[in-house]
């Protein structure tokens, strides 16, 4: 363990990602931050660098933020909780903190995902795990090494208690990193995991060396999904009009750095699934999500031949050209569904 001194009342990032290593050192810049290291080395490491060299190489870490690989010191005595852990390693980690987390701590999910099996929220995880706390998640177009360098960037933090998405927006907001708030959990939920699945598509279409026609009809179709699903788990139109929707697809679907879009171009270039993961030291949300977003979706009764046909890649049943002929082969319709102009129209 590094660092064993506790301070209170403070922000704690759970997770030491590359994203969760950017969020801890922008929250470190407005006061003391804690961050949970799961390697003791790491931490360590953290701790006699200021860096972390295996996810975020070349970031100086603020003196303010304190490493640790104790979850019970971490969490003791915080009161906004950051989880930063993969959508897979969620639910456990919060089942580990359950006993030492302050009755009245808010929980922030940055995971964007969907739990494999149950195919529930990471919102809904932390209420079945640590039921009375104010819960909420953060999402956005956030490319962590671009916000970590200081590139303008923003993101949203969504939160039923409108006073804890403030406190966050505090702990976080700067002058490269704009943090605005919301109340539509659901849809900025839906719309994080869902983006993932559509970026895997969005790199397979590269990957086949399709041109910008075809990577513009994908995500704006793409949308049209996410859209879809968001409305019928209780979500809001206007949220996929926004940082949590549409910047975030964009960002995912376009930008080099995008994991879940790598994927896809190496799937679109003929590797197999395998062989792709298993270069890759970081996760892309996307793959492990599909199925769970697609299930959800047969569930409510929602369309979502895209993710379908994601999936079905990611699961071998097809091939990145069937997967293009059964989408290109659908028949006709208008472009906007009656539920979702009527959301637009309300």
């Amino acid at each position: 363990m590094a660092g064993s001194s506790v301070h209170t009342d403070g922000v704690t990032v759970v997770g030491a990602g590359s994203w969760g290593t950017t969020i801890a050192a922008l929250a470190a810049g407005k006061g003391p931050t804690t961050l949970w290291v799961r390697s003791p080395e790491l931490a360590e490491e953290l701790v006699a660098t200021r860096e972390n060299r295996r996810y975020l190489p070349g970031i100086v870490l603020p003196p303010t933020l304190r490493a640790t690989s104790s979850l019970r010191d971490a969490v003791a005595n915080a009161a906004v909780v950051l989880v930063a852990v993969p959508s897979h390693g969620f639910r456990a980690v919060l089942e580990a903190m359950e006993p030492v987390l302050p009755a009245r701590a808010a929980v922030v999910s940055l995971a964007k995902g969907i739990e494999a099996g149950t195919n529930r929220r990471m919102s809904e995880i932390v209420a079945e795990v640590l039921p009375g706390r104010p819960v909420g998640v953060l999402t956005g177009p956030n490319l962590s090494h671009e916000v970590a360098v200081g590139h303008p960037a923003a993101t949203v933090v969504a939160c039923d208690d409108e006073e804890v998405a403030r406190r966050v927006q505090e702990a976080l907001h700067c002058s490269t990193f704009r943090v605005y708030t919301a109340t539509d959990v659901v849809g900025c939920e839906i719309a994080a995991a869902s983006k993932n699945v559509i970026a895997i598509a969005a790199g397979v279409c590269d990957g086949l060396a399709f041109g910008g026609n075809t990577r513009a009809v994908l995500i704006t179709r793409g949308l049209a999904e996410q859209v879809r699903l968001g409305l019928a788990l209780g979500g809001h139109a206007f949220t996929f009009g926004g940082l949590a929707g549409v910047g975030d697809l964009v960002a995912t679907c376009t930008s080099p750095r995008s994991r879940n879009r790598w994927v896809g171009v190496e799937l679109g270039r003929g590797r197999r699934l395998h062989d792709v993961v298993s270069e890759m030291h970081m996760v892309a949300e996307g793959v492990r999500t599909a199925g769970p977003v697609v299930a959800l979706a047969e569930a409510h009764g929602v369309e979502m031949p895209i993710a379908a046909q994601v999936d079905a890649l990611l699961a071998g049943r097809t091939s990145p050209a069937e997967a293009l002929e059964a989408l290109m082969e659908r028949p006709p319709r208008p472009e906007w569904d009656d539920a979702v102009v009527r959301e637009l129209g309300s």
